[in-house]
């Protein structure tokens, strides 16, 4: 017979692969079902590519000693003929990573749409990719979790995201929105124009010069709007873009120490600002790709940020020049901001009137209402993310882990909270968020101002079996975590803020019947895992068996004998 089920029809009933589910119209007289995108099917128009004139005349490298940059905000024309070349042939969807299942591979998602731009484009944006990969497999360590491999989005495991108070250079996690351009420190220059008095340019050395800018050096930490993504996508699927929404987990975080000037003192070297300027326009070098238009990467911050001292132009980390995926030779460091903001590869700083329209800006990293969505967003609907709210982390044990202990869970992770505010008090629960217990100073790193406090705790746990840990955090202004991911989720899926959950399967070791069994399995030679393999040899004997039930009543009762029931 035949039949109309698709071979993995039981995974797509039960919300396991929910892409695959058509959409249900129920505003008609019938209900009218909307099939899921159909399979891609791609184009290239080679000609009208090649109307449009030879890419590597048109898209050469831009300055001697910078590959892979191509300035795009100072020539529309050239952002208009890469616009045509996009057009002129189709690409294929984002990946699906959220109603699907996530690739169980490293790195998890390739990027391949983003590296398809830049090869189409071509010119100096042709070998960027592999450019790109080539230097985080020189500067970041093996361990690496790559989420995108490009434009490269990476966080360390997390054995490893707070085994320093200060997170080494080749642990700290990367998110970037294009490909790493390779500059020569001695061809780099950083203009500020627009809106000050003497727009100047300055060499490395320039702004190294103590006798014009005085040094600066803060510990500051660095947050994407990303963290714990993955939170937010296991339970509800959020707007699906391989490189905005890569699904970060807790990792997407990283503390280190940076050397550079106060953005402050270099604009008063420019005579200050003038005729309105209120805000400061950052440019990267990377091209950004959005909505078939190509950008240099632009964002900007507001004036109050910079005069308070806030914002670094960093050239060291830790002690070292920048590393090359980190900005080199110059980035800004916003601190307690969006790690969106703390651009990298920095070329050119604009004073303007207004906050910037640039994409990044205006359409992205935006705070939706959860009622906001594909159907009905609006840019103006969403709240620009600038200070990072309060979050905090487990980073030990794992989701889903079987801990045996003797009454008291070790636990570590961080907590963090931005805008200047510290975290001043850690708590964990052991019962979901019913009881907390507070981790003691002295288990809580040293306070910074702009940076987290990573902590361990031994956390009390008398139950046995599948328990649910939670952490949350206080900063110092009394601010806190909602409890819920429902709370904290949105469309754009940024800044999981709610209280941090893990679910624990809990063996309690100073019970005595626990505390034998686990030694019937080391006599046996068998493991202990995974939990959910049966016990295949008998777990309590047949006398043990029958002796319980000679001083104890029977399952079912009866009732007492009476002599009419043998009448019956």
């Amino acid at each position: 017979m035949e039949t109309r089920n698709r071979p993995d029809e039981w995974k797509i009933e039960q919300g396991l692969h929910g892409a695959k589910l058509p959409i249900i119209d129920q505003t008609g007289p019938e209900e009218r079902p909307i099939p899921p995108q159909p399979e891609f099917l791609g184009f290239k128009d080679e000609a009208a590519i090649w109307s449009i004139g030879d890419p590597e005349k048109l898209f050469a490298e831009e300055l001697e000693g910078w590959k892979g940059y191509i300035e795009w905000e100072k020539h529309p024309e050239k952002k208009a003929k890469a616009a045509q070349i996009l057009k002129s042939q189709t690409f294929p969807p984002p990946p699906e990573f959220q109603l699907g299942p996530i690739p169980g591979t490293n790195p998890v998602l390739a990027g391949t749409r983003w590296k398809m731009w830049h090869h189409a484009v071509g010119g100096a944006l042709d070998s960027v990719p592999d450019d790109s990969w080539a230097t985080v497999l020189k500067e970041k360590h093996p361990d690496m979790l790559h989420l995108l491999q490009f434009p490269y989005n990476g966080e360390p495991p997390k054995r490893l995201v707070t085994a320093k108070e200060i997170t080494p250079n080749p642990l700290h996690f990367v998110r970037n929105h294009g490909g790493i351009p390779l500059i020569e420190v001695d061809k780099f220059s950083l203009t500020l124009d627009g809106l000050v008095a003497n727009p100047q340019s300055f060499t490395l050395n320039d702004l190294k010069d103590e006798s014009r800018f005085p040094r600066m050096e803060k510990c500051v930490t660095i947050q994407c709007s990303g963290t714990r993504r993955i939170e937010q996508i296991s339970l509800y699927a959020g707007e699906g873009d391989e490189m905005i929404n890569a699904p970060w987990a807790e990792g997407a975080i990283g503390t280190a120490r940076y050397v550079g000037v106060s953005l402050k003192h270099v604009i008063k070297a420019c005579g200050g600002l003038v005729n309105g300027g209120k805000h400061l326009e950052f440019y990267g070098a990377e091209s950004y790709f959005k909505k078939g238009q190509v950008h240099n990467y632009v964002v900007s911050v507001p004036w109050s940020k910079v005069k308070a001292h806030e914002v670094i132009l960093a050239w060291d980390m830790n002690g070292e020049a920048l590393p090359k995926i980190h900005g080199y030779p110059l980035r800004v460091v916003v601190m307690g901001y969006i790690g969106a903001r703390s651009v990298k590869w920095l070329y050119r700083i604009k004073a303007i009137e207004n906050p910037s329209l640039a994409p990044v800006q205006s359409q992205e990293y935006l705070y939706f209402n959860q009622q906001t969505g594909k159907h009905n967003q609006r840019m103006t609907d969403g709240i620009q993310i600038q200070e990072m709210p309060v979050s905090s982390a487990i980073m030990y044990p794992w989701t889903k882990q079987v801990v045996i202990h003797n009454g008291k869970i070790h636990c570590k992770g961080w907590a963090y909270s931005g805008g200047g505010r510290w975290p001043e008090r850690v708590e964990l629960s052991a019962d979901g968020g019913f009881s907390w217990y507070s981790v003691p100073q002295e288990r809580i790193s040293k306070k910074h101002k702009w940076a987290w406090r990573t902590w361990d705790f031994e956390l009390p746990c008398d139950v046995e079996g599948w328990i649910e840990i939670v952490c949350r955090c206080w900063d110092n202004s009394l601010n806190t975590q909602p409890l819920a991911v429902r709370a904290a989720w949105n469309w754009g899926l940024h800044v999981t803020s709610s209280a941090h959950r893990i679910s624990v399967y809990s063996v309690n070791k100073s019970r005595e019947l626990t505390r034998k069994r686990l030694a019937m399995f080391e006599e046996k030679g068998e493991s202990f895992g995974p939990l959910t393999n049966t016990t295949e040899w008998q777990v309590q004997s047949w006398e043990d068996y029958k002796a319980y039930w000679e001083t104890n009543d029977p399952r079912d009762m009866e009732n007492e004998y009476d002599s009419r029931d043998l009448e019956d």
